[in-house]
This record gives C-alpha cells, structure tokens and sequence, in this order.
C-alpha cells in the first residue's frame, strides 16, 4: 500500500463504483499511466475488483473489494488526523 497515489484512489472508491475517467478526475493530478499501474497493483493485491461490462463503447467500472473496504476503514482515523492538521503541515518548510 506504499507510494502517493493509492491512498487517495482508495479513499475515492470509498464513495462507490467509478470508472476510469471519473476515477482520473477524483485524483487530481495523477496522470493516466500511473493510475493504470496503480489499479493493476491494487487489484492484485485484492484491493480494488474490476468489472467490464461488455458493452459498446466499453465500460469499465472500479470498486473496493470487502479487503479494500477494511483497509479504507483502517486508514479513516489517519485521513481524519490529516485534515485536522493540514495548515500546520502545509506551513512545514
């Protein structure tokens, strides 16, 4: 669960099913290569399930797993901390 961006892709697919693009917008600044690998490491780690509904165009939809879920809950108390103490943080030189 190390680097940057799994956090916030997991705490964004905490809120419910999301497909790429609407995943894309919900981290801001995370560039489409990096949320792809981020998925794929997240899905096989059993974080995250994803569902493609064969469809045209095709879509495809990313949620948390029950794994996924109990991480995201686990976390909850650390991103509560976070916004608590955000100005002290951003004022870190």
């Amino acid at each position: 669960m190390g680097g940057k961006w799994k956090g916030l892709v997991l705490f964004s697919l905490g809120e419910g099913p999301l497909r790429f693009g609407e995943l894309r917008r919900a981290v801001a600044g995370i560039s489409e290569r990096v949320l792809i690998l981020q998925l794929r490491e997240m899905e096989n780690s059993g974080l995250v399930h994803r569902e493609v509904h064969r469809q045209v165009p095709l879509k495809v939809e990313y949620s948390l797993t029950e794994f996924g879920r109990s991480l995201n809950a686990a976390m909850a108390p650390l991103g509560e901390w976070g916004e608590d103490n955000l100005k002290r943080i951003e004022a870190i030189p």
